[in-house]
């Protein structure tokens, strides 16, 4: 849009288009009063991200009942319930171009649903199969901080990045959080194989930073894995193409 000049009126640019818009987006919510208003103003793709959370909070409460019982039915169930979320993260952007339904409600949602199901599951899952030394927890940490911050550098800049002729960002700035789910398979490999706590350990074993063996300064060799994928996410370089 050109800008254009008319006596004393500020110009008005692309983000007081952007604002002029959200304001619209926030009417409907305006309008709409009763307890149950929100539910109400869901959309269908709203609805299949919220099971997106769902899958990741089953996860998240699956390996706290194997950290429990050690049974390993309940490992596998976390380990599957990310992927079923990936399913409806997929459907939910789909459903909402195919019904042209979108909203700023949805776009949070998409990314409170995505850090639990890509974020915080994933990592309790590496606690779970044998990352859970200090310096461990410390690289998950960062793991699940820096997928938060991805995900809120995602919906502050996506006006910003260049579209296609569909009106899809071309590309995304670092790895997208649903990647983790590449880590969630090589946990899934490693469970087949055994490399987990209570049996053949994980694979590269611990090091020793400081102190003695088996204290605070202990890290596994893995946990470095984790603590590259969340440079990646943040990373303002790294371009990723989006299908």
């Amino acid at each position: 849009m050109s800008q254009r000049k008319t006596g004393n009126k500020p110009t008005e640019n692309g983000q007081d288009i952007m604002d002029k818009a959200k304001i619209a987006a926030l009417q409907q919510y305006r309008d709409t009063e009763g307890h149950f208003s929100l539910v109400r103003n869901f959309r269908l793709a709203d609805l299949v991200t919220i099971m997106n959370g769902v899958c990741g909070s089953f996860s998240v409460f699956m390996s706290a009942k194997y950290l429990l019982s050690n049974d390993e039915g309940y490992l596998w169930s976390a380990l599957i319930f990310p992927v079923a979320g990936l399913m409806f993260d997929f459907m939910d952007g789909k459903i909402a171009r195919w019904r042209k339904e979108s909203s700023m409600l949805g776009q949070e949602l998409d990314s409170l649903a995505d850090l639990i199901s890509f974020g915080v599951a994933p990592a309790l899952l590496a606690f779970d199969v044998g990352l859970r030394t200090w310096l461990d927890t410390v690289a998950l940490t960062g793991f699940i901080c820096c997928g938060l911050a991805r995900l809120a550098r995602f919906n502050a800049t996506v006006a910003l990045v260049p579209k296609n002729a569909g009106g899809k960002a071309q590309y995304f700035e670092g790895l997208p959080i649903p990647s983790s789910l590449v880590m969630v398979a090589v946990l899934m490999f490693w469970t087949t194989q055994g490399w987990i706590e209570g049996k053949a350990g994980l694979p590269g074993g611990t090091v020793t930073l400081w102190g003695k063996s088996g204290g605070d300064g202990d890290v596994h060799v893995v946990a470095g894995v984790f603590g590259l994928w969340a440079a990646a996410m943040v990373s303002k370089t790294l371009r990723v193409p989006k299908l």
